[in-house]
């Protein structure tokens, strides 16, 4: 420092010193240039934190936008999934052999394209993680800083020769096929899955009838409400009770809308293990969440259970490994590869939840590229979203319309027609159109006849639309070309027991339920294979009631109901203080002569008014009902016959608004026996007033406790609830039935739980 002061001071010329610092940073003219210690230290500083918020503010304020950057990578596509990561990179390197795509063996098999399996070579290098990661970000950044078009020429020459390459694979050897002959393949294989049979076409028309018609189907609820139905079309209905947006509640089995990610997730499944059958009875569905309070009971642990044995177990270890192995679908032909950029990024709109935007976008896209199969399917998905946020049937239509239109395009990848027909099909069930699902459902048959999962999906229209023998002859179809298929197997038992076929159903639905697979953990199953145990005598019954209440289905082994509201006290047998209804209660015994002679009265004059009971819960005997409300409305003629009967019930909204009950006259004949059965629903509980009650051998039993009849008095039990009765007295006997609200439900919960 001395010198340098020195020089400076004389002007001279400049010392050893000096020349040292103009070498090192000085200047000619002696001026100081160079950096101290701590200035270099305080720029050092300054740059670093230059770069910092320079890097923070390039990521908030997204001014690279990384998945159109990563979407161009696609031209790197190594292994054929349709976008560039760790593993394309692997096989560009030389660490990893190419995956080599399976040889169709059959024309079957040709209908659906499986994933190719992947066979890896470990590298030997010690260090080749360490390799790995350093070429593979050489790689990246190579890649972003190329422009499109000008490298891709000799990357897909690099591609195509290191798949011209000999891989021997159990113990065969072949040539694998370029990337170009897969195409091509798939190019000549898709026009002919296009071709309509003319009996789809016919059923077609159907379709259209069903669009024209913007109104939805009708829900037909069962004659009675007691749960054991004779029919397999009345449980489907009152377990897929369609829910249009213009309603004020929806069915208790309608999820809620997540966007069709977790559409395309869950099929998945189906894409690439065509031989598993997959229930999509209460999944994939665009819908409003069920009311809050109705609840299925919470499962709980039956790990230790041996009534299901050890095949179930593995079973469920078998289906978590093929979780793991779940392969992503391909849903871009050739020419959406090369628009991939603009197609994530309308798609990232629409997980972004940003739908009108991701609709305009995709709208576009398919105005300038009218070919293109994912960007109208994009549309589609962005409807479907639209409408849900809309809850409009309107634009839900809308999306229905473009998923067909999907399949209607050329060369139209498997995976996305599988999935835009899946989804069409089941929108038009949500609507209620159940024939127009058909239709789409006989066209995912014919387009995929080796994939048994949508046989299975087509046998479940059929019992949606009441048409259980064609139900029957598709899952006897799904049972000779699968034998073990359990889906098939439940719904085969479950068609048997409504032909009351009970001895031959009980194998079906008990090795389906064993099975495990997708779609047989269902509470009607449980509940009919242990009714038809019962009704052949067999004890067992009661350990699969056990089960079933251990998985949710039931409240308890006893309370069996499968339409309930979670919390309600549940007790067999209740007084009138309990219920709250102490007036109705009071008016029924107090005018209950009243009541009786106005039914003996249509008794005697209109017997015809009794119907029989047609529910097959009788074992034997003559059992008949004349009902003059049902699901909360009332029946005008019948009650013209007794109007002092009705006149004195419209005081009571608990009755007569109870939208899950029925207000009847119940006649029963001697040697009758009615089978163990409950009731549909905790919502409700049932008053019995006795009108005609003979002095012995009638008694009804509820749980564990039996009771009997008495003239003028009011039994009230809760018939979700098994319960039983018996007529073996020597004279008929008559009672007042009178339905009556849970009285723990609220004034809410009355006015928009579903009717049954």
């Amino acid at each position: 420092m001395a010198s340098r002061k020195s020089s400076r001071g004389a002007g001279g010329s400049p010392s050893p010193g000096s020349k040292r610092e103009t070498k090192h940073g000085g200047s000619k003219n002696g001026k100081k240039e160079g950096l101290s210690g701590s200035s270099f230290f305080t720029w050092f500083m300054v740059i670093a934190l230059l770069g910092v918020w320079t890097s923070v503010a390039v990521v908030w304020f997204e001014l690279v936008d990384y998945e159109e950057v990563l979407g161009k990578l696609g031209i790197y596509d190594a292994d054929g999934d349709g976008d560039f990561d760790v593993e394309d990179a692997k096989v560009l390197l030389g660490l990893k052999e190419r995956s080599v795509p399976a040889q169709p063996t059959s024309p079957e098999s040709e209908e659906t394209i499986q994933p190719a399996e992947k066979s890896y070579v470990e590298s030997e290098h010690k260090n080749a993680d360490v390799e790995l990661e350093e070429e593979i970000q050489s790689v990246l950044q190579e890649a972003l800083h190329s422009q499109p078009g000008g490298r891709h020429e000799d990357v897909d020459e690099s591609i195509n020769d290191q798949w011209q390459v000999k891989e021997e694979i159990h113990g065969e050897t072949f040539e694998a096929p370029t990337t170009d002959d897969l195409v091509r393949e798939l190019e000549n294989e898709m026009p002919e899955a296009y071709e309509t049979p003319d009996s789809v076409q016919k059923d077609a028309d159907l379709l259209a009838d069903d669009l024209r018609a913007m109104e939805s189907e009708p829900y037909e609820a069962p004659g009675d409400s007691d749960l054991m139905l004779e029919d397999a079309m009345e449980h489907y209905t009152e377990d897929r009770v369609h829910g249009d947006y213009n309603e004020d509640h929806e069915p208790k089995h309608e999820k809620k809308a997540e966007t069709q990610d977790t559409a395309v997730e869950d099929l998945l499944e189906e894409v690439n293990e065509a031989t598993e059958p997959e229930s999509k009875h209460t999944e994939d569905v665009v819908a409003t969440e069920p009311e809050e309070s109705e609840m299925p009971v919470q499962a709980e642990d039956y790990s230790n259970d041996d009534l299901v044995g050890k095949s179930e177990k593995e079973t469920e270890q078998d289906k978590t490994e093929k979780a793991k192995k779940k392969k992503k679908p391909k849903l871009l032909n050739k020419f959406d590869k090369t628009i991939k950029a603009e197609l994530d990024a309308a798609e990232k709109l629409r997980k972004k939840g940003k739908v009108e935007e991701a609709l305009r976008t995709f709208e576009a896209l398919v105005n300038q590229y009218p070919q293109s199969p994912r960007a109208r399917y994009g549309k589609a998905q962005s409807e479907d979203d639209l409408a849900e946020k809309m809850r409009s049937n309107e634009m839900l239509q809308k999306a229905i319309n473009t998923y067909d239109e999907v399949v209607s395009l050329p060369n139209v990848p498997s995976d996305l027609i599988k999935l835009s027909l899946k989804r069409e099909a089941d929108r038009q069930q949500f609507l209620g159109r159940m024939r127009g699902s058909l239709v789409t459902l006989q066209k995912l048959v014919h387009l995929f006849p080796s994939d048994t999962s949508f046989k299975n999906d087509l046998g479940v229209g059929y019992l949606l639309i009441g048409d259980n023998s064609n139900a029957k002859k598709v899952y006897e179809e799904v049972l000779s070309l699968a034998p073990n298929d359990g889906f098939a197997k439940v719904h085969y038992g479950f068609i048997l027991k409504a032909e009351n076929k009970i001895a031959e159903s009980i194998p079906y639905l008990k090795e389906g339920l064993e099975s495990g697979d997708p779609g047989t953990n269902d509470g009607r199953f449980y509940f009919h294979l242990g009714d038809a145990l019962q009704r052949m005598g067999d004890k067992e019954a009661y350990k699969w009631y056990e089960l079933g209440y251990q998985r949710g289905h039931f409240a308890s082994v006893w309370q069996r109901s499968l339409y309930n509201v979670k919390g309600l006290k549940a007790q067999p047998w209740w007084t009138a203080r309990e219920t709250g209804y102490t007036e109705l209660v009071k008016s029924l015994e107090k005018n209950w002569k009243l009541i009786r002679d106005e039914g003996l009265a249509v008794m005697d004059k209109k017997r015809s008014l009794f119907l029989p009971e047609d529910e097959n819960l009788r074992e034997k005997g003559d059992w008949s009902q004349f009902t003059l409300w049902q699901q909360g409305r009332k029946n005008d003629n019948a009650c013209k016959s007794v109007p002092k009967t009705c006149a004195l019930l419209e005081r009571f909204p608990e009755a007569t608004g109870c939208r899950r009950g029925q207000i009847k006259y119940s006649i029963m004949h001697p040697g009758t026996h009615v089978w163990p059965h409950t009731g549909p629903t905790n919502c409700r509980l049932r008053m019995h007033l006795g009108l005609v009650i003979p002095k012995e051998g009638c008694r009804i039993r509820c749980a564990q406790e039996n009771r009997t009849w008495e003239e003028g008095k009011v039994l009230i039990f809760d018939d979700s609830f098994e319960h039983e009765v018996w007529q073996d007295a020597e004279n008929y006997r008559l009672i007042f039935i009178v339905d009556v609200w849970h009285p723990e439900l609220t004034a809410q919960q009355r006015r928009t739980l579903p009717a049954i």
